[in-house]
């Protein structure tokens, strides 16, 4: 491969990318994973940093989790999510070292992966690493799902059934009480849920959309991020014993990764408690999430789906076009970041807009006036 012509290749196509530089000064920021607010939140730092005990934790682990001296942070924060998730629990440096670590590890060749079509890329390449067959179904199509278990289960020794519970670029739901009563009917069917962008926001106290489900014990194994809603850095899976003892053992991303930094670890269980009282904030964004919905089902076209999360898309449907679109939109005070390939399949090229509770109903309407204005000459 010639690196200089394949960037190239990107650029004619509108698919190149680069990093943002500076501050968006009085910009509104629906680009942001920041869903409740909690990062702006200078207030609950201070409270943080206010505590002796929590200025003298260790800013490196300087090892592997394996390898670390000092386990105090570690052990309190997987203590605290444990009691909140009612199972084992283990920290990864990230989603993406949770998915690609967990799903790696738990296929061999003797498992099928059965995932939703459009499950994230650290699970595509934790699939990818393992050495587990892999098919997909179509994304929340629940009876192709039961088809595929039909026909395949009794050729394996063990099927993971792999979703997310809100998907990151379309900000629909899985509904995990539904798959979950289908995987009941497998003995060797395990459920796999990301709850990246669901941990802190759905869920009456913000611990996702599995834990309160009636199902919830058909949930295998349960991750979520810190790194969105939670204001912080990291990852966990909630799983029983064996599957935790199993991922401390072969789990790849786990064993050679240093660990995360203790003062993160201190961070995340100072904003546990904080999370689960977030009701209103949580309703709020809830009412943003209608309002902006109701203005889109108007702006769009009549038979583009829309849905009322906190993750909206606009698909645009072409690279180039999205990036005038996002860039019309900055001119405009609201910064929306094109989504392209490979993030999202060719053909639907988009505008993720991601809501926070710190926003307001005139942020929504001045975005909507916006994308009036704007959609009509891309």
């Amino acid at each position: 491969m010639d690196y200089a012509i394949h960037l190239d290749e990107l650029r004619n196509s509108g698919n190149y990318r680069s990093i943002p530089n500076g501050h968006d000064d009085g910009i509104i920021d629906f680009s942001t994973n920041d869903y409740l607010g909690l990062a702006t939140r200078r207030d609950i730092q201070a409270d943080f940093f206010n505590s002796e005990s929590n200025r003298m934790v260790a800013m490196t682990s300087s090892a592997s989790r394996l390898l670390a001296s000092n386990q105090d942070e570690y052990s309190k924060l997987e203590k605290a999510l444990a009691d909140d998730f009612q199972r084992e629990t283990l920290l990864f440096n990230s989603g993406y070292h949770a998915n690609t670590g967990l799903i790696s590890s738990l296929a061999d060749s003797r498992t099928l992966i059965l995932a939703d079509r459009l499950v994230h890329a650290s699970i595509i390449d934790g699939i990818k690493l393992s050495k587990g067959k892999f098919t997909r179904f179509r994304h929340n199509d629940y009876e192709h799902l039961k088809q595929m278990l039909d026909r395949e289960a009794d050729n394996y020794e063990r099927i993971i059934i792999v979703v997310e519970s809100v998907y990151s670029m379309d900000g629909d739901k899985t509904d995990i009480d539904r798959i979950a009563a289908i995987k009941r009917n497998y003995d060797n069917a395990m459920l796999y849920v990301d709850e990246a962008h669901a941990f802190g926001v759905e869920g009456p106290d913000g611990l996702g959309i599995c834990r309160h489900s009636r199902y919830y014990d058909d949930v295998d194994i349960v991750v979520g991020t810190f790194g969105k809603a939670a204001a912080s850095f990291g990852a966990f899976c909630a799983v029983s014993p064996t599957i935790r003892n199993f991922a401390v053992n072969c789990a790849r991303s786990f064993i050679f990764s240093t660990a995360l930094p203790p003062i993160s670890c201190a961070w995340t269980r100072h904003l546990l408690p904080i999370i689960k009282q977030m009701c209103p904030e949580r309703e709020h964004l809830k009412r943003l999430s209608a309002r902006l919905s109701s203005a889109l089902a108007e702006i769009l076209p009549p038979d583009t789906p829309v849905n009322a999360g906190h993750i909206q898309p606009v698909i645009v449907g072409n690279a180039r076009k999205v990036v005038e679109l996002s860039r019309k939109l900055l001119d405009d005070g609201v910064k929306v970041l094109p989504i392209r390939t490979p993030t999202v399949p060719p053909g639907t090229e988009r505008l993720r807009i991601s809501l926070s509770a710190t926003m307001t109903t005139d942020h929504i309407d001045k975005l909507t006036d916006a994308l009036k204005r704007n959609l009509e000459v891309v």
